[in-house]
């Protein structure tokens, strides 16, 4: 049995995005646990006769799922408002952007605490702080997890043609965005193989290899969900491709 193209969600089980997720047994899945949508770099074992296996090592996890059924709406046509209403006002984050976030704006360079700055940002950071808890616990990270706390969050507006080249965000523990806008044919968030520095004499996957042996993996987002991943994980969002501008919130999380 082959299982791809995640999220699943089973009730009491995280939505992880199955990220290169294979599994493979005879016998079928009666004795394992359900998956819990895990995302696996080179694919969950599966045992391919009685003698040979193939075990997946390290998995790379990414959390992607709805921020909250309460008040969802309401939330983001607040955040929506606020984020407009900032690219507009925030002259330093306008004059921030124009050198360093082409064609688009971002309050990173400017305001890059808006959860101390605006209640509906902060009622924002209250529904982020869950995901995050049930993130951290999955990851089975030994830190409390109190002492993971957001410490900063800023906005990005993406009109057509504004891109985010591949990065990381250092130092911190968690990362991730919150989606306000997704326009149709906006862009995706790209993550790339973290083992990508080692790989040296390994040859190219095919062009139509599964998504577990891809060495870039996108994730289409959509409005009113939230995406989590490692700060250390490399990801880009390429250039939006839609006349509607792409809005989204970031943030990171530090071990305090």
């Amino acid at each position: 049995m082959d299982l791809e193209n995640v999220p699943m969600y089973h009730p009491g089980k995280l939505p992880i995005w199955g990220y290169n997720c294979s599994v493979s047994n005879r016998k079928g899945l009666s004795k394992m646990q359900p998956m819990r949508a895990r995302a696996c770099l080179g694919g969950f074992g599966g045992i391919l006769s009685h003698i040979e296996m193939i075990k997946s090592l390290f998995p790379t996890d990414i959390y992607y799922a709805p921020l909250t059924t309460d008040g969802a709406k309401r939330l983001n046509k607040d955040l929506l408002q606020e984020s407009l209403k900032f690219s507009e006002i925030d002259e330093a984050g306008i004059e921030w952007s124009a050198k360093n976030y082409r064609g688009g704006y971002t309050s990173y360079g400017s305001i890059a605490h808006l959860h101390q700055v605006s209640t509906t940002f902060e009622d924002l950071k209250k529904a982020i702080d869950k995901h995050v808890r049930k993130y951290i616990k999955h990851l089975e990270m030994d830190v409390d997890p109190k002492q993971i706390q957001m410490t900063s969050c800023w906005i990005n507006i993406m009109p057509e043609g504004t891109f985010h080249t591949m990065h990381i965000h250092p130092l911190s523990v968690i990362s991730g965005t919150y989606y306000v806008q997704t326009p149709k044919n906006c862009s995706a968030i790209k993550f790339e193989d973290p083992r990508m520095v080692g790989f040296m004499a390994s040859p190219p996957r095919a062009e139509n290899a599964q998504e577990r042996n891809q060495r870039f993996v996108e994730l289409k987002p959509q409005a009113g969900h939230v995406v989590l991943f490692e700060s250390w994980m490399r990801h880009e969002v390429p250039q939006n491709q839609s006349s509607t501008e792409r809005i989204s919130i970031s943030f990171n999380y530090d071990w305090i």
